[in-house]
Protein backbone atom coordinates (compact mmCIF):
# COMPACT_ATOMS: atom_id res chain seq x y z
CA UNK A 1 0.00 0.00 0.00
CA UNK A 2 1.55 3.30 -1.02
CA UNK A 3 1.93 6.32 0.57
CA UNK A 4 -0.64 9.22 -0.44
CA UNK A 5 0.81 11.46 -3.07
CA UNK A 6 0.73 14.43 -1.06
CA UNK A 7 3.12 12.63 1.36
CA UNK A 8 6.49 14.12 1.42
CA UNK A 9 9.03 12.42 -0.77
CA UNK A 10 11.58 12.07 1.51
CA UNK A 11 10.05 10.21 4.05
CA UNK A 12 7.74 8.31 1.86
CA UNK A 13 8.12 4.30 2.08
CA UNK A 14 6.15 1.45 1.08
CA UNK A 15 4.02 0.18 3.96
CA UNK A 16 3.01 -3.53 3.91
CA UNK A 17 0.15 -4.95 6.09
CA UNK A 18 1.18 -7.94 7.35
CA UNK A 19 -1.78 -10.13 9.00
CA UNK A 20 0.74 -10.83 11.35
CA UNK A 21 0.17 -7.70 12.90
CA UNK A 22 -3.32 -8.11 13.39
CA UNK A 23 -4.21 -8.98 16.95
CA UNK A 24 -7.50 -10.75 16.55
CA UNK A 25 -8.39 -13.58 14.03
CA UNK A 26 -8.79 -11.69 11.35
CA UNK A 27 -13.27 -12.57 12.30
CA UNK A 28 -15.34 -9.19 12.02
CA UNK A 29 -17.39 -10.63 14.67
CA UNK A 30 -14.66 -12.04 17.24
CA UNK A 31 -12.94 -8.13 16.78
CA UNK A 32 -16.75 -6.92 17.91
CA UNK A 33 -17.15 -8.86 21.05
CA UNK A 34 -13.55 -8.23 21.53
CA UNK A 35 -14.23 -4.49 22.27
CA UNK A 36 -17.99 -4.68 23.74
CA UNK A 37 -20.20 -6.81 21.88
CA UNK A 38 -21.33 -3.58 20.29
CA UNK A 39 -22.31 -2.18 23.45
CA UNK A 40 -18.82 0.05 22.93
CA UNK A 41 -18.29 3.03 20.64
CA UNK A 42 -15.36 0.93 19.46
CA UNK A 43 -17.84 -1.91 18.29
CA UNK A 44 -19.00 1.57 16.00
CA UNK A 45 -15.53 1.65 14.35
CA UNK A 46 -15.33 -2.48 13.87
CA UNK A 47 -18.44 -1.58 11.72
CA UNK A 48 -17.07 1.31 10.19
CA UNK A 49 -13.73 -0.35 8.80
CA UNK A 50 -15.70 -4.00 8.01
CA UNK A 51 -15.11 -4.73 4.69
CA UNK A 52 -19.60 -5.40 4.39
CA UNK A 53 -19.50 -1.89 4.89
CA UNK A 54 -17.64 -0.67 2.19
CA UNK A 55 -19.86 2.62 1.67
CA UNK A 56 -18.58 3.65 5.30
CA UNK A 57 -15.16 2.84 4.87
CA UNK A 58 -14.22 6.18 4.24
CA UNK A 59 -16.27 8.34 6.34
CA UNK A 60 -14.89 10.58 8.97
CA UNK A 61 -16.90 10.54 12.40
CA UNK A 62 -18.31 14.28 12.88
CA UNK A 63 -20.42 14.00 15.87
CA UNK A 64 -19.06 17.16 17.91
CA UNK A 65 -19.83 15.98 21.02
CA UNK A 66 -18.12 12.87 20.60
CA UNK A 67 -15.08 14.55 18.99
CA UNK A 68 -15.29 17.41 21.84
CA UNK A 69 -15.04 14.51 24.27
CA UNK A 70 -11.75 13.46 22.84
CA UNK A 71 -10.51 16.23 23.04
CA UNK A 72 -10.84 16.89 26.15
CA UNK A 73 -9.91 13.72 27.32
CA UNK A 74 -6.51 13.83 25.23
CA UNK A 75 -5.73 16.95 26.77
CA UNK A 76 -6.02 15.37 30.39
CA UNK A 77 -4.57 12.03 29.47
CA UNK A 78 -2.03 12.64 26.74
CA UNK A 79 -0.98 16.33 25.96
CA UNK A 80 1.56 16.85 28.25
CA UNK A 81 3.66 14.20 26.10
CA UNK A 82 1.84 14.90 23.23
CA UNK A 83 0.83 18.36 23.42
CA UNK A 84 -2.50 19.83 23.46
CA UNK A 85 -3.36 19.86 19.75
CA UNK A 86 -1.31 16.79 19.70
CA UNK A 87 1.34 18.54 17.21
CA UNK A 88 4.11 16.59 19.66
CA UNK A 89 6.57 18.68 22.05
CA UNK A 90 9.85 18.11 20.11
CA UNK A 91 11.03 18.59 16.53
CA UNK A 92 13.31 15.49 17.01
CA UNK A 93 10.59 12.67 18.07
CA UNK A 94 12.67 10.45 15.62
CA UNK A 95 16.10 10.73 17.44
CA UNK A 96 16.81 8.42 20.50
CA UNK A 97 17.14 10.65 23.77
CA UNK A 98 19.78 9.90 26.32
CA UNK A 99 18.08 7.12 27.57
CA UNK A 100 17.71 5.37 24.33
CA UNK A 101 14.33 6.34 24.24
CA UNK A 102 11.78 7.36 21.48
CA UNK A 103 10.28 10.72 22.51
CA UNK A 104 6.54 10.45 22.04
CA UNK A 105 5.65 11.71 18.22
CA UNK A 106 3.28 13.87 17.13
CA UNK A 107 -0.70 12.74 16.29
CA UNK A 108 -1.61 15.06 13.72
CA UNK A 109 -0.66 13.61 10.93
CA UNK A 110 2.58 15.11 10.47
CA UNK A 111 4.35 11.92 12.00
CA UNK A 112 3.88 8.14 11.34
CA UNK A 113 0.49 7.39 13.46
CA UNK A 114 -1.51 6.71 10.57
CA UNK A 115 0.56 4.38 9.62
CA UNK A 116 -0.64 1.94 12.20
CA UNK A 117 -4.07 0.14 12.02
CA UNK A 118 -6.60 1.26 14.79
CA UNK A 119 -5.56 -2.46 17.04
CA UNK A 120 -2.04 -1.46 16.95
CA UNK A 121 -2.95 2.16 18.44
CA UNK A 122 -5.28 0.27 20.58
CA UNK A 123 -2.50 -2.01 22.16
CA UNK A 124 0.13 0.70 21.89
CA UNK A 125 -2.15 3.11 23.90
CA UNK A 126 -3.05 -0.39 26.43
CA UNK A 127 0.46 -1.58 26.37
CA UNK A 128 2.24 1.13 25.99
CA UNK A 129 5.91 1.50 23.97
CA UNK A 130 8.30 1.03 26.32
CA UNK A 131 9.07 -2.48 25.75
CA UNK A 132 9.58 -1.49 21.88
CA UNK A 133 11.76 1.24 22.95
CA UNK A 134 9.68 3.75 23.34
CA UNK A 135 8.72 6.21 26.62
CA UNK A 136 4.53 5.52 26.54
CA UNK A 137 3.33 4.22 29.19
CA UNK A 138 0.51 1.97 29.33
CA UNK A 139 -3.05 3.31 29.79
CA UNK A 140 -5.20 0.24 31.01
CA UNK A 141 -9.09 0.14 31.45
CA UNK A 142 -8.90 1.37 34.87
CA UNK A 143 -7.73 4.82 33.38
CA UNK A 144 -9.64 4.94 29.88
CA UNK A 145 -12.38 3.15 29.26
CA UNK A 146 -13.07 2.03 25.49
CA UNK A 147 -15.31 4.64 24.88
CA UNK A 148 -12.68 6.94 25.80
CA UNK A 149 -9.92 5.42 24.41
CA UNK A 150 -12.28 5.53 21.07
CA UNK A 151 -13.54 9.00 21.79
CA UNK A 152 -9.36 9.85 22.26
CA UNK A 153 -8.84 8.21 18.69
CA UNK A 154 -11.77 9.98 16.90
CA UNK A 155 -10.31 13.07 18.26
CA UNK A 156 -6.86 13.39 17.07
CA UNK A 157 -7.60 11.19 13.89
CA UNK A 158 -9.86 14.37 13.19
CA UNK A 159 -6.82 16.17 12.84
CA UNK A 160 -5.02 14.35 9.95
CA UNK A 161 -5.52 15.66 6.23
CA UNK A 162 -8.27 13.98 4.18
CA UNK A 163 -6.00 12.21 1.90
CA UNK A 164 -4.02 10.92 5.56
CA UNK A 165 -7.48 9.66 6.93
CA UNK A 166 -8.64 7.94 3.96
CA UNK A 167 -5.65 6.05 3.24
CA UNK A 168 -5.73 5.14 7.17
CA UNK A 169 -9.19 4.03 6.98
CA UNK A 170 -8.78 2.05 3.69
CA UNK A 171 -5.70 0.09 5.13
CA UNK A 172 -7.94 -0.87 8.32
CA UNK A 173 -10.80 -1.63 5.92
CA UNK A 174 -8.01 -4.15 4.36
CA UNK A 175 -6.54 -5.56 7.39
CA UNK A 176 -10.29 -6.12 8.51
CA UNK A 177 -10.49 -8.33 5.61
CA UNK A 178 -7.73 -10.07 6.20
CA UNK A 179 -6.16 -8.30 3.02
Amino acid sequence: MDQPAGYPAHRRHRLVVSAGSVSTDGNRETAIRRFGAGRSLLAGICLLLSAEAPALATARITDQALLGTGRDLFRSHCAACHGANAEGTTPDWQERDASGKLPPPPLNGTAHTWHHPLNVLVRMIRQGTMNIGGSMPAWGKDVLSDDELFAIIVWFSSLWPDDLFQYWMEMNRAESAGN
